[in-house]
This record gives structure tokens, sequence and C-alpha cells, in this order.
């Protein structure tokens, strides 16, 4: 953990400012400064409009009583490139720039949930995974929670 404050906190912003510096040796530091500014504009109506294709997206399944998890997380990431698009540096904008790319996006995403192991590849079973909300799969066999009922007894008299 404190390797990655140092990497965020340190490391960044100093490959930022050697990255501007050169830059603007090369275009003139108006110009780099204008750069940057416009990175900014461009990614913040790009992330708006890619947020709220996204927001479209989840309701549209919330209406179909579908969890809209995958568009949640595309959300998050879509929030990870306005944030690092508003910073100011040619890194974090491409960075940025790159996570508004929606294949790319979707990768992502895909990646960070098989990683996670809440989704698994087709016929596998997860280590333990909450499917639905009582079923729980485990790699020793199938365990099914629940209530039973039988039928024809009342339920007022203790079992014997």
């Amino acid at each position: 953990m404190p390797l990655l404050f140092l990497l965020f906190f340190v490391a960044v912003p100093a490959t930022e400012l050697y990255i501007m510096i050169e830059v603007g040796s090369e275009i003139g530091a108006f110009a780099t400064i204008w750069l940057v500014i416009l990175t900014a504009v461009i990614g913040g109506w790009l992330v708006r409009q890619q947020g709220i294709s996204t927001i479209f997206r989840m309701r549209q399944q919330l209406d179909q009583g579908e969890a809209p998890a995958f568009d949640m997380l595309q959300g998050i990431l879509l929030a990870v490139a306005g944030i690092s698009l508003l910073l100011p540096g040619f890194v974090t904008d491409t960075i940025g720039f790159l996570l508004l790319i929606p294949p790319l996006r979707h990768l992502l995403v895909l990646r960070w949930l098989k990683n996670s192991q809440i989704i698994t590849p087709a016929g596998e079973k997860p280590d333990v995974t909450i499917i639905r909300e009582e079923i729980l799969y485990s790699r020793e066999g199938d365990i099914i929670e629940g209530e039973f009922k039988r039928n024809g007894q009342d339920d007022s008299k203790p079992q014997s």
C-alpha cells in the first residue's frame, strides 16, 4: 500500500511534469497549456456523452428486471476516465482517453470480473459464489439452503 501511495502521489506527478516540460520545450509553453486544457474539455464532453449512454442502458436493464452490474462497473471506469482527463498532464489524459474506448473498457471489466472470481469461464464453478439469493455452489458439491414444509403436518406441533 505505501508503494501504491508513493507511485500515485509522487511518480505520476513527476512523470507528468517531466513530459509537460519536454512538450513545452518543443511546442512552447502556451501551446502546451492550451493542449492540456483542450484535452480536458474534449475528454469531459466525451465522458458526459458515454456516461449518459451508460445510464440509459442501466435504466433499460432495471426496467427489464435485470441487475445492471456490468454497466455499473463500466460507469466506474468512466468516472476514473473523467478524473484522469481533468487532471493536468499527458499521461493521465492518455489513460483517460484509453478508458473512453468502449471495447477496451468492456475488456477491462471482463478481466477484472474473471480475476476477482465473480464470474468464471463456461463449465467451471467458482470456489464459492452466491447465485441468486439462497443457492451456494462449491467445488465439493451443490449446497442449497432454504426452508421446507411437509404436506399434511401442523407447524405448531414439535417433531419428535
